[in-house]
């Protein structure tokens, strides 16, 4: 019996489900998309100067190494090209819905199956796999007015292409990836720009080089070049960067190279105490970047430190005073640790995912939560990463998902055990406890509460150990 199995999502992890299905030969599966494309974040993500912090050689699938990426941090207009390429190639664009948001999923216990409930209707389904990801849903801030103010004003993940800054007054709210990767092209048009900065953000210099057409060559006629050079990265964010966030030895040598970054780039020792965290690097998303900074030396661009109290008609109004602009961007993160929050998702006898996650998103690996049978998540709860690359995590999610399709087909509707999931969550625990995320800062990995439910504390390679096969004992089937 082959599954007929929904997938909730089109952008890495929803397309690289898809194609391990297509690859085993598995074709009786729907991919659910609320976009007009594929390609999730990279789709909808289009703002001014948009890339990737991650190398482009690590930051795609290993089964479909590309050796043609023109630069060593890719940016977003050839990210989304590589993932229409992938959707092309495998031929899994026949099983899209496009425009189809997915607003309800339903297990129906007396047919072992989940009723799957979208804005064009009802399906049945054996098997959900959510890939919504953690950063489709924008975050704006709760300030008092912002529904007065005259100008144009949007989230930076719903860029308004209409608006010009060109000769105009911009106020940017935020000063984290997003904006940082904005700012520097902004302030190049704009008469003036104001940067509203909340807390400071470490920030190292993004070493990008741009791969001439000898190099993408040299990748497409010799594989092991290609493979040798995207090991070389997957090893150095495995033994440099990730001792750096549980508390290892390159904690203080990559602190010390983003204060000589920013002693190098910023001058002015008063902008320069302004842009100084006082938080332990790696609590907070580091930021990799090389013209965030002298952006914020133009003498067009103002750093504002001081507390917003309200939008206004014809600016930001801070406790200092009013703060014209023509635009306002909030570049203001994205709601991360609601997870499937967006869809009302009811498993086993009535139990509400939502009322199950009311204290913090958890999954036992990540992947499959007990009392939902046959739902399994790609980048779920605890599976995001601050030093390497989330493609890897999916992959090892497919992998593992596709090794449970045999069992379940063979014994019935699988769901973790509750003693598999409570063994999970103290192992976890006491992983995250030496992690530099718990240290006092507030990012987006914490939850309301302060419970880190987005970051996976151990290596890659650990969690690929872990994920290499299911353990049919961590599971309780219906047959």
């Amino acid at each position: 019996m082959r599954p007929n199995i929904a997938i909730i999502g089109a952008g890495f992890g929803g397309l690289c489900m898809a194609i391990q299905l297509e690859k085993a030969g598995i074709r009786s599966y729907t991919i659910f998309e609320k976009g007009d494309n594929v390609g999730g974040t990279w789709r909808d993500n289009t703002y001014p100067g948009a890339g990737c912090d991650i190398p482009s050689h690590l930051y795609s699938f290993s089964f479909e190494k590309y050796s043609s990426w023109t630069r060593r941090f890719p940016e977003q207009p050839e990210i989304l090209g590589y993932l229409e390429r992938c959707a092309d190639k495998y031929g899994v664009r026949p099983r899209l819905r496009l425009n189809t948001t997915v607003v309800a999923a339903t297990f129906e216990e007396s047919l072992g199956k989940w009723r799957v409930r979208t804005t064009a209707g009802d399906e049945l389904f054996d098997v959900v796999v959510s890939a919504v990801g953690q950063l489709n849903r924008p975050q704006l801030p709760d300030i008092p007015g912002m529904s007065t103010f005259d100008g144009a004003a949007f989230h930076s993940a719903r860029w308004d292409h209409s608006f010009d800054p060109t000769g105009r007054r911009v106020a940017v709210i935020g000063s984290g990836s997003s904006a940082a990767q904005l700012i520097p092209k902004v302030a190049e048009v704009a008469d003036h720009l104001d940067v509203f900065q909340r807390t400071p953000n470490w920030v190292i210099p993004k070493a990008d080089a741009v791969f001439g057409p000898g190099a993408r060559t040299a990748f497409r006629r010799v594989p092991f070049l290609q493979r040798a050079y995207r090991e070389w990265i997957y090893r150095y964010a495995e033994g440099t960067l990730y001792p750096a966030l549980s508390g290892g030895w390159s904690s203080g040598p990559l602190r010390k190279r983003a204060l000589e970054h920013l002693r190098d780039q910023v001058p002015d020792p008063l902008l320069r105490a302004k842009l100084t965290p006082d938080y332990p690097i790696g609590c907070k998303r580091v930021v990799a970047d090389s013209k965030f900074y002298p952006a914020l030396t133009r003498p067009n661009v103002d750093v504002v430190t001081d507390r917003i109290t309200r939008i206004v008609p014809g600016g930001v109004q801070t406790a200092a005073g009013l703060r014209e602009a023509d635009a306002i961007v909030y570049a203001t993160g994205f709601e991360t640790s609601g997870f499937l929050a967006s869809i009302q998702v009811i498993g086993r006898g009535d139990r509400h995912l939502a009322e199950e996650w009311k204290d913090g998103a958890e999954a036992y690996l990540g992947i499959a939560v007990p009392h939902f049978p046959n739902l399994f998540l790609l980048y779920g709860p605890n599976t995001n990463l601050g030093h390497s690359s989330i493609v890897f995590m999916i992959e090892c999610q497919v992998r593992y998902i596709m090794g449970c399709l045999p069992q379940l087909a063979a014994r019935g509707p699988m769901e973790v055990r509750p003693e598999t999931m409570a063994t999970w969550r103290q192992n976890l625990e006491a992983a995250m406890g030496r992690m530099v995320w718990q240290a006092g800062c507030t990012s987006w990995y914490k939850n309301a509460a302060g419970r880190v439910t987005n970051n996976w504390p151990g290596t890659t390679t650990a969690y690929r150990r872990i994920t290499r096969a299911p353990r049919p004992d961590a599971f309780q089937f219906a047959r």
